[in-house]
């Protein structure tokens, strides 16, 4: 099955399907987001449906592809004959775990507008706290239905809690954020408030925030694996890089890339590195002479020095692998924990919340990614 076989009319077709499909540069990931496809498009009644679906909503569909493979990728086994919740994972200790894929979506991102010159300056003029705020309000929206999906509240016919490959085992959602063109500049900042009450200000002054307010004057609780109140998810796994520009990286398309990614030394480290004049404190900038750029971030943090390498590179000197960019949080209230050994990767971030001393506690790989754009030449 191909996913870029037309089975809608043209008039259906997603902007960015059509896009992928009438642009020779993007050509290349039409067989690398197949490829992501392996077992889903295989599912038992459900390839034309997913086709159709992929075609005219593009967003959720695309994140499953991804989140397909990336699973793959991590060793899982998955037992596609299982309709919902969207992944059935069987870990090699024989742990089995089921994951339900999500998106928050801008409500006019099916239409070709959204998707203007204009729009993007629109999307660019948004305040920072402003964009911050609504970001988070989508997303914890999504959690909230997802959370109802699950439970039993005597409306639904079959939730997932009652599901017999569900029952017992750790449940998790996995969500990605579509509902800006920006989208992916939030990184981790939103999911952060949502899910600890943390939040973490340009200047890198962190700060609890309890709550925020809808424009409508709703206040929304923020924490919500700082207590019990979603116990019945045992984590999240979340991305803002698992999008197009993914299979832009994978299919090797020549573009230039701008990437951050997380640096963590140990002291020592730090000193020997920085006596062979590799490593400075503070910020630093080196250009070299094929015009890539790298900007370094370094400051001290308890017994390590930190920061951050910002890279503007030619895709060609650029690597990155299909699960860069993953967060998976923990809910130490779950009612089915999740342990720490299931998802086992290097390239994975990994966040937690200390109960006892009501602080986040994050444990990031160094060269760990956290956001990444391409910039493709026509």
């Amino acid at each position: 099955m191909d996913l870029f076989i037309p089975q809608v009319a043209d008039e259906r077709l997603h902007p960015l399907v059509k896009q992928i499909i009438a642009e020779p540069v993007y050509h290349p990931t039409i067989k690398t987001i197949n490829s992501w496809g392996k077992g889903i498009l295989e599912r038992r009644g459900e390839g034309d449906k997913f086709i159709k679906e992929f075609q005219t909503t593009f967003n959720s569909s695309f994140w499953e592809l991804y989140l397909n493979k990336a699973f793959i990728d991590l060793g899982f086994n998955i037992d596609y004959s299982y309709e919902s919740p969207d992944f059935h994972l069987i870990h090699s200790s024989g742990v089995h775990v089921n994951v339900e894929a999500v998106t928050s979506n801008n409500i006019n991102n099916e239409n070709e507008e959204y998707y203007s010159p204009n729009s993007l300056h629109e999307a660019a003029q948004i305040e920072l706290d402003e964009f911050m705020d609504n970001s988070s309000i989508r997303l914890i929206g999504k959690i909230r239905d997802k959370k109802n999906l699950f439970i039993d509240n005597g409306k639904k016919k079959h939730p997932y809690s009652k599901l017999p490959h569900v029952m017992g085992n750790p449940f998790i959602l996995a969500i990605a954020p579509f509902d800006n063109l920006l989208s992916s500049g939030q990184n981790n900042r939103a999911i952060n408030r949502i899910l600890y009450g943390i939040d973490t200000l340009p200047d890198g002054t962190v700060k609890r925030i309890p709550s925020i307010r809808t424009k409508a004057g709703n206040t929304i609780e923020l924490g919500i694996f700082t207590n019990d109140s979603y116990k019945e998810i045992s984590a999240i796994i979340f991305s803002t890089v698992g999008m197009f520009s993914k299979a832009i990286i994978e299919a090797k398309i020549p573009c230039k890339v701008r990437a951050t990614k997380y640096r963590q030394f140990t002291i020592h480290e730090f000193k020997k590195l920085s006596d062979m004049g590799i490593e400075k404190l503070g910020k630093n900038f080196k250009e070299f002479e094929n015009q890539d750029i790298v900007l370094t971030f370094r400051y001290p943090s308890r017994n390590h020095i930190v920061g951050c390498d910002m890279y503007f590179v030619d895709s060609s000197r650029y690597k990155e692998t299909h699960v860069d960019g993953l967060h998976i949080y923990y809910n130490p209230f779950a009612s089915i924990p999740l342990e720490r050994n299931i998802f086992s990767s290097d390239f994975f971030s990994y966040n937690n919340y200390d109960v006892h001393n009501n602080r986040m506690l994050a444990d990031h790989n160094d060269g760990s990614l956290v956001s990444r754009n391409t910039y493709v030449t026509f």
